[in-house]
């Protein structure tokens, strides 16, 4: 059996007023952000049903810190993992500290409800939690929400993460769509972490973005960094493992923003803040 790539990092820690992102692979990321430590649709999983995990997590559970608020965007299996976020919300109670808040889209509640998880928010398009210095802002996306064919009222999305100092949208799933532009017009992320696999056959493209697509909603939200992400650790459609990579090279080469790209490696803490100069975090 082919051995699952990649190397597993423990997340560098951030100092005051640093935005600091982990990468854990595929859609799963490690927010640092107005001193909370935020985990975004965790997934650990070696298997989702027949689908082999390609490339292994960039951190160990183990690794991370306290964590202070989960996120999960919308109910799809490899976004909303079950035994992840229970993970999670037991290794808070071995260690002797409060579960972690969990944030979901309306009508996700009940997914979540026996995890374990100190409390469960739901939130609504344009409706914020507040969160000590941190405000997380539920936003639109063009995707949909069933975990199950029949339960198709559940919500979906993405998040803006904001204080005093720094903004980061976490997409979820999507497909492009006119409301990136009024996502940036209104919360003005400084990093967008964008999907950018998923879209072949041409019909996937109705729910997710082509890297091609992804660079548009770049453009549109006027973003100072892109952070692809949503490839390579799943084989969930048809295009090669290791073209939506390539073609993005392609698109934002011919865009002339090279150098606002950042390819994360799994694991590796990339930091935004005093002192951390731009071409540090360039990819």
């Amino acid at each position: 059996m082919t051995p699952r790539i990649g190397q597993t990092h423990v997340p560098k820690l951030v100092t005051e007023g640093e935005l600091g992102i982990t990468f854990i692979g595929h859609s799963s990321f490690f927010i640092q952000i107005a001193g909370q430590n935020v985990i975004i649709d965790p997934n650990f999983a070696r298997w989702l049903f027949v689908l082999k995990r390609l490339r292994q997590p960039g951190v160990h559970l183990r690794d991370l810190p306290p964590i202070d608020l989960v996120l999960v965007t919308h109910a799809h299996f490899d976004h909303l993992h079950r035994p992840s976020l229970r993970a999670l919300a037991q290794q808070a109670r071995r260690r002797g500290a409060d579960a972690p808040t969990i944030i979901v889209p309306h009508h996700v509640r009940d997914l979540v409800a026996d995890l374990g998880f100190k409390e469960v928010i739901e939130l609504n398009w344009w409706h914020s939690h507040r969160e000590a210095e941190l405000t997380i802002t539920h936003v639109p996306s063009r995707h949909w929400g069933a975990r199950i064919l029949k339960d198709s009222y559940r919500g979906y999305g993405g998040y803006v993460l904001q204080d005093d100092r720094h903004s980061i949208y976490h997409a979820g799933d999507t497909a492009y769509f006119s409301g990136f532009g009024e996502i940036g017009e209104r919360l003005k992320p400084e990093v967008a972490l964008l999907p950018i696999g998923a879209y072949s056959p041409a019909s996937f493209r109705n729910v997710h973005t082509s890297p091609a697509d992804a660079i548009r909603a770049f453009l549109d939200l006027k973003s100072q960094w892109m952070v692809p992400m949503h490839y390579g650790t799943f084989r969930l459609s048809h295009e090669p493992m290791e073209e939506p990579l390539q073609l993005l090279r392609m698109e934002v080469q011919a865009a002339g923003i090279e150098d606002r790209l950042l390819v994360l490696e799994e694991g590796v803490t990339r930091l935004f803040g005093p002192g951390v100069p731009d071409k540090a975090c360039a990819s």
